[in-house]
């Protein structure tokens, strides 16, 4: 009995050491990309529960907010006339989870790419089909779902993010876009 004692306290003693952790190598981080990732949702509230309710969302946009940092942004960094990624790093994507109409064109619910062409006194919002994009390096005007125009408001302090939010209308929402001292109003209706 007190052989079988002695190996089942030497079998667990040796168990416990072979189960010891190994130790734990160091994983490197990427670093934290300058131009965030951010998700705007219409209603604003959707896709979270609100007194045990879910609230649906209507409209999604992921999108990467660059920053000012001191720099003239549009007519220099981004010059007028030339197609814009509409934020940084990949194109920003929007998705409609039901029918919408922009600028008077109907757009079936799906996912689409945002891009804009800025000028001076008025902007070009593009909806275009190709999405999982790099910027707009490859953009296809062919792809094009619609094309919108919409004016150029001059605001009195800069905006250091690039930022997007939404502003509810009677027919639907405004997507509100804003960048040094630059905004413009999409509408959208459903």
């Amino acid at each position: 009995m007190r052989n079988i004692f002695m190996v089942v306290f030497a079998l667990l003693c040796f168990s416990a050491k072979a189960q010891k952790p190994a130790a734990a190598t160091e994983v490197k981080f990427t670093i934290a990309d300058p131009s965030p990732a951010d998700i705007l949702y219409f209603p604003i509230n959707a896709p979270k529960v609100k007194d045990g309710e879910v609230v649906k969302p209507v409209i999604k946009i992921i999108y990467s907010r660059p920053q000012k940092k001191g720099r003239e942004i549009f007519g220099v960094l981004e010059q007028y006339g030339k197609v814009w990624r509409f934020g940084a790093n990949e194109s920003t994507e929007i998705r409609f989870f039901k029918k919408v109409t922009i600028g008077g064109k109907k757009i079936k619910a799906g996912i689409y790419s945002l891009f804009a062409i800025p000028n001076k006194d008025k902007w070009t919002i593009i909806i275009n089909k190709q999405t999982d994009k790099w910027g707009a390096f490859t953009y296809d005007q062919s792809l094009d779902v619609t094309r919108v125009d919409v004016p150029v408001r001059i605001l009195s302090k800069p905006v250091e993010y690039f930022s997007l939010t939404f502003t509810p209308t009677p027919t639907g929402t405004n997507l509100v876009a804003g960048w040094d001292k630059v905004q413009v109003e999409l509408p959208i209706t459903f």
